[in-house]
């Protein structure tokens, strides 16, 4: 099946410098796929002769005028920036000429953008991005990542319902199991938000397996781990500086004299492991999900491989068509009268 994914090229710290070569990767990948690039014209054409693929067919152009800063707020770039290569790539999803979109910009300007062109899916209340992090059993969906920062147990439930058709269709997994992240596994634990949640939850047909505390996420205890977008940002980005600081303690303790560092050259191929288990790079690409269209967030800073990484999974979504079927989970919820 063929597809065709619209990629915002001008957004994140690097633009096409990197979106250019993660394209030409992503397409040797994927001979069924098309992308569409969009942004300044004579910059991305300039890229690609670079990178001698001017003439490639299934890399396409498609000219937008305007770009959204890194720092600018949503509302200036919902008002003043209609043809940004950001509003312009999602107006493409919009439009039905793509079946995905890509950006590593400004993610508080794509998700006001993308819901205000998308708009929800029915019986949606708010988007929320999602992300998988690696655990001891391979990885979890975990939702709110950071676009809601204060959401109802009524929201926690659809974040619920929508990590659950995810890790269903792009995992394979039947009846994922979903957990509510909490301070303690105990039912009289929590805030009356997730209590409530947990209740409503109980009275749905997905998998729920009760609370998960913390560090439940890194012993694969859920396939799905639901939580306001506060909890999920704060708990991400502390993921990821435990990561670092492993890593930066790790280079200090094999440099500290030569007997270290032949310690570290005999322990090179179980290092390179470890790096590869954890590399954020391999995990980079959020869904911003709940709309009615796919698109794909990229951290700002990504590099060719963690790029590539994120058009890779706009096009797996896109195949498996992900709002269609959450649509059709919520209708069963609706039907219940659980939301």
């Amino acid at each position: 099946m063929s597809l065709t994914i619209s990629i915002d090229a001008m957004g994140g710290d690097h633009g096409p410098q990197v979106v250019i070569p993660a394209a030409i990767s992503a397409l040797k990948k994927h001979p069924d796929v098309t992308l569409i690039l969009v942004g300044d014209e004579q910059t991305i054409h300039s890229h690609l002769q670079k990178n001698n693929v001017d003439n490639e067919p299934r890399l396409i152009v498609h000219h937008a005028s305007q770009q959204v800063e890194m720092d600018e707020s949503p509302s200036q770039a919902l008002r003043g920036k209609k043809d940004s290569s950001m509003r312009v790539a999602i107006n493409l999803v919009k439009e039905g000429r793509a079946a995905a979109c890509v950006s590593a910009g400004n993610t508080g300007a794509l998700m006001a953008t993308a819901r205000f062109v998308l708009k929800t899916l029915p019986g949606i209340e708010r988007p929320a991005i999602v992300s998988a992090l690696p655990t001891m059993k391979g990885h979890t969906y975990v939702l709110d990542l950071g676009a809601n920062v204060d959401s109802s147990a009524a929201h926690l439930v659809q974040f619920a319902l929508m990590g659950s058709v995810l890790a269903e269709l792009v995992d394979g997994k039947d009846k994922p199991k979903v957990g509510l992240l909490n301070i303690g596994s105990e039912e009289i634990k929590g805030n009356e938000r997730v209590k409530e949640a947990s209740r409503l939850l109980e009275q749905t047909d997905l998998n729920y397996i009760g609370y998960v505390e913390g560090d439940g996420l890194y012993h694969g205890e859920a396939d799905v781990l639901v939580c306001d977008g506060f909890v999920g940002n704060v708990a991400l980005k502390t993921s990821e500086g435990v990561v670092h600081m492993i890593r930066h303690y790790l280079r200090q303790s094999f440099s500290r004299n030569w007997l270290t560092k032949l310690a570290g050259l005999i322990a090179s191929p179980v290092l390179k492991h470890f790096r590869n288990e954890l590399d954020p790079r391999a995990y980079n690409g959020a869904n911003l999900i709940g709309l009615q269209g796919i698109v794909i967030k990229s951290h700002g800073g990504a590099d060719e491989f963690a790029f590539a990484n994120a058009i890779n999974i706009a096009i797996i979504e896109a195949a498996k068509d992900v709002p269609k079927n959450i649509t059709k989970h919520l209708e069963v919820l609706l039907e219940g009268q659980v939301l």
